[in-house]
């Protein structure tokens, strides 16, 4: 919209606004089934083979028993400016650095729900109290280890937070953390 006054100025204004595209990643389970007819010869009478879908009951099934059953999850603090990356691993991660100024003396426990809907959450956030030593936090992960600042242990996932985030010493952190399958 443009604006004219009677001295021959003149100004304007626009606004856009864009969507960022998201940069996170899905776990999708697929599967390829291969099915060998022979006779009693042992001669091949047909062969047949192809993608299948892993349907939604299995996903509840398969997350389960992978992520309840099994598996005793924590959250972990990434220090300011992380880069993740797919070939991270706990004990080699050369982007970024655990954030480990904070009260509790472990990595505290995922403590995610029963799996429903091909998804898997906590309905109570983890919680971290900051100590006032790391003062910029950018990102936060899930592995397999309790030990605050430790290399051992499956790192699950992570998310590199789009700016670093400001603390301070008694601000309280709280993560949710969701893992979702799809048969799609």
């Amino acid at each position: 919209m443009t604006q004219r006054s009677q001295f021959g100025f003149s100004d304007s204004a626009s606004c856009s606004i864009r969507r960022k595209k998201e940069t996170g990643s899905t776990l999708k389970l697929e599967g390829y089934m291969k099915v060998v007819c022979k006779d009693a010869n042992g001669k091949i009478k047909w062969l047949e083979e192809g993608p299948n879908l892993v349907v939604n009951e299995g996903i509840d099934y398969i997350l389960g028993t992978a992520i309840l059953d099994s598996a005793t999850l924590y959250v972990g603090l990434m220090e300011g400016s992380p880069s993740i990356v797919a070939g991270d691993t706990m004990s080699s991660h050369a982007g970024w650095t655990e954030a480990a100024g904070y009260d509790e003396a472990t990595r505290p426990s995922w403590g995610q729900d029963a799996v429903s809907g091909q998804s898997v959450s906590n309905s109570t956030a983890v919680s971290f109290t900051m100590d006032g030593t790391d003062t910029t936090i950018g990102g936060a992960f899930i592995a397999t280890n309790a030990t605050k600042d430790g290399t051992s242990g499956i790192l699950i996932a992570g998310k590199s937070f789009a700016s670093n985030r400001t603390v301070a010493d008694t601000d309280v952190l709280e993560v949710t953390y969701t893992i979702s399958g799809s048969a799609s």
